[in-house]
């Protein structure tokens, strides 16, 4: 990857050939690909694998949002164990979003809408959100994607997050509980390899916790 260059940069200036990708997910093995300047191309990061890991199944149906998508390996399971769900795969990297559509494609999987965040119609709410969100953007833009995207939950809905202990896991679990409104609830769910997996749930009844 180009110096100062990120996996965050809108379009990759970084050898853009494709480049072949055998992964398990969901108990399947699939013969995926993968492209430079995208978020970890060449494995599933161990933040994500402790998400998949420590996150019960994703509700059959609805629309379900994985924030931060890169080559996929989220958005794909979501939509392996919910192939009745419509999932939203939601990335700034244009070359992430090419190589999550070549992936569900070479999946079979047609319930995959890999987007820019503003393709997101406005009326769409999740019921689920998973995400291994790019702590790497700054704070001030990892609080916006939070209070963007959160809010968007179903009543009754919940969000998986990960994220690494040394970068800031507990500071963000403190920021969302006093943040977000009164009727959601910040929860640490799992830890595991250096990580800690974030439960975030709007009530049902919508009152304050």
């Amino acid at each position: 990857m180009p110096t100062g260059e990120h996996y965050f940069t809108s379009s990759p200036g970084s050898d853009p050939t494709p480049r072949p990708l055998t992964v398990s997910l969901a108990g399947r093995t699939l013969e995926l690909s993968t492209v430079g300047g995208i978020f970890s191309p060449d494995r599933i990061d161990s933040g994500t694998q402790v998400l998949l890991r420590n996150t019960p199944a994703p509700p059959p149906g609805g629309d379900l949002l994985d924030l931060g998508c890169g080559w996929g390996p989220i958005a794909l399971t979501l939509a392996l164990e919910s192939p009745h769900a419509r999932v939203w795969a939601v990335d700034v990297n244009q070359r992430a979003l090419d190589v999550v559509r070549r992936n569900a494609d070479a999946a079979g999987l047609e319930n995959v809408n890999a987007v820019l965040p503003g393709d997101v119609p406005d009326d769409v709410a999740f019921t689920t959100i998973w995400s291994n969100p790019p702590i790497r953007v700054g704070k001030d833009e990892l609080h916006n994607l939070m209070t963007g995207w959160l809010p968007r939950l179903e009543p009754g809905a919940d969000a998986w997050l990960v994220v690494q202990r040394n970068l800031g896991s507990d500071s963000l679990q403190r920021w969302l509980a006093t943040t977000l409104p009164g009727h959601f609830t910040t929860t640490r769910a799992a830890t595991a390899k250096g990580y800690r997996v974030l439960r975030v749930r709007r009530r049902a009844d919508g009152l304050e916790a």
